[in-house]
């Protein structure tokens, strides 16, 4: 085995003195980092599994809008069968009078607005249309089982909580309300219904089917991870190209040798760029797989615009981050920024404990509520609060950030200060070594003279040398201490080290 052949080489043993402190300190060091790694995940895990805790039992807080056009036998079956239903694990129903809503656009202009999570109403006049064609015949035939029970909901809306917590629950309450219904008439429906007529038959079978007046049908694959995934990769995104930013600037030596507002004026146009592009990418996959999605091409603008929003801000968040938290620290930063931003859009607040809605604060929630306007068509105001808290995350990322790039700046100056000073002292102490030897060599000749003599050297020659006392080495040997001592490696400690955040080589620098 000839390969890595020196990292067989012998080494002092762990019970040497000389590694037994090292050894002790490198324990040390690994337990403390240990416990806190451990404390912070854990703390991430409880966190994001909190907002999910139990989220069964807030399904009351869904409201969903009830309005009972008809006022009869159906609407009571619905009323009897939602008692039978409710509870922490079902949403609310909230009955209105049809004063308050005349018509069904204004059921689904009050969704539109959010006041709502859906809606159900019953058709003016069904239940008479029923009994009706119960009778069979002409009213048997025309009668339309599907124009009784509406729901109005938009699925765009967190589509995976309104397909199981709005549109399944109600079609629950409505086979819920079926039954409640023949329970409540059986006897007189059996003596109205026509057996010979097979139309009667199968509206006794099936008085009423559930339909959908859905807002924004969303029910492609990918639109489970619009609320996890993809707000996770743009802040993966952002960190690697600050990372690789940062690594540009220290290749270069670029705080040390440019003023900072040019600095910062490239540096912002380069993460706006970047994230310009970045998000046209992010966008154009989303509508690449949108599978069928109806959305048009101002709602890919529009999505385009801000996710670029999303992710510059970002980027100028995570800047901050690394400009002030020790460097050990920011990963930790990181991965606890992700987890907050996503934990906050996982589910709607409502679903979640009260603590978890100072997640309005964090901008990813701000963003899918954004999105989800956009997508939807409107239906979902949320731009008065969604929009602002994005252009001050915006707007004190880019203070922040360019009172970054001074701070860089400075300490980038004290530290070429410190090295030119500390070259300076090598090259003085190297100099001062090198006067000393030549002394040395000079008090030597003057008192050993005959050996140049004996070796043939003439005496008048010996004389006139020891008459010339050489104090300072000629130009070659300063340039050649120079040199060396430039070339000379550096050790630069941990708390010596200007905080330039995460610094990745890059992998084209041509």
């Amino acid at each position: 085995m000839g390969f890595y052949a020196k990292a067989r080489l012998p080494r002092p043993s762990i019970h040497d003195p000389s590694v037994r402190p090292r050894r002790l300190a490198v324990l040390k060091a690994a337990t403390i980092n240990l416990l806190v790694l451990q404390f912070l995940f854990l703390g991430l895990f409880c966190y994001i599994f909190g907002s999910l805790f139990q989220q069964n039992t807030h399904i009351h807080n869904i409201n969903i809008l009830f309005v009972d056009y008809d006022g009869g036998s159906i609407g009571a079956a619905v009323g009897d069968a939602y008692q039978e239903l409710k509870g922490p694990s079902f949403p609310t129903l909230d009955e209105r009078p049809p004063l308050a809503y005349p018509e069904p656009n204004s059921i689904a202009s009050a969704v539109c607005n959010i006041k709502f999570w859906g809606a159900l109403y019953i058709t003016a006049n069904s239940s008479n249309d029923l009994t009706a064609a119960l009778g069979g015949g002409s009213a048997a035939s025309s009668y339309n089982a599907s124009d009784v029970l509406t729901i109005v909901w938009n699925e765009a809306r967190y589509p995976a909580t309104a397909d199981a917590v709005v549109y399944d629950t109600l079609a629950t309450l409505s086979e819920a309300a079926r039954v409640a219904y023949m329970r409540t008439n059986a006897k007189q429906a059996i003596q109205s219904v026509n057996s010979t007529d097979e139309a009667a038959l199968a509206i006794y079978s099936t008085p009423w089917t559930l339909t959908s007046v859905n807002l924004q049908p969303t029910s492609q694959g990918s639109r489970l991870i619009y609320n996890t995934l993809v707000i996770i990769l743009i802040l993966i995104q952002e960190f690697f190209y600050l990372g690789y930013v940062n690594g540009l600037y220290l290749q270069f030596n670029l705080y040390a040798s440019v003023t900072p507002h040019r600095i910062a004026i490239v540096r912002q146009i380069i993460s706006g760029v970047y994230t310009f592009v970045g998000s046209l990418c992010t966008s154009g996959a989303i509508w690449a797989f949108r599978s069928g999605w109806n959305v048009n091409g101002g709602q890919f603008m529009l999505t385009w615009m801000v996710l670029w929003l999303f992710a510059h801000l970002n980027f100028l968040v995570l800047d901050v981050f690394t400009i002030w938290s020790p460097p050990p620290f920011v990963p930790m930063a990181l991965i606890s920024w992700i987890v907050l931003n996503v934990t906050s859009i996982l589910l709607p607040f409502e679903l979640s404990p009260g603590f978890y809605k100072w997640g309005y604060a964090l901008p990813a929630h701000s963003v899918f509520n954004v999105l989800i306007d956009i997508w939807s068509g409107g239906c979902n105001p949320q731009l008065f609060y969604g929009l602002p808290v994005l252009f001050v995350y915006e707007i004190c990322g880019l203070a922040l950030s360019t009172l970054g790039v001074y701070r860089r700046c400075h300490y980038a100056m004290i530290k070429l200060e410190k090295d030119a000073n500390d070259v300076q002292g090598r090259i003085t102490a190297s100099i001062a070594e090198q006067e000393e030897q030549e002394l040395s060599r000079q008090e030597t000749a003057q008192e050993y003279p005959e050996s140049r003599v004996s070796e043939g050297e003439p005496e008048e020659g010996a004389r006139e040398r020891r008459g010339t006392v050489t104090t300072i080495p000629d130009q070659g040997e300063v340039m050649e201490i120079i040199r060396r001592e430039m070339s000379r490696p550096r050790v630069e400690t941990a708390t010596s080290r200007t905080n330039n955040g995460p610094c990745f080589d890059l992998p084209f620098s041509e």
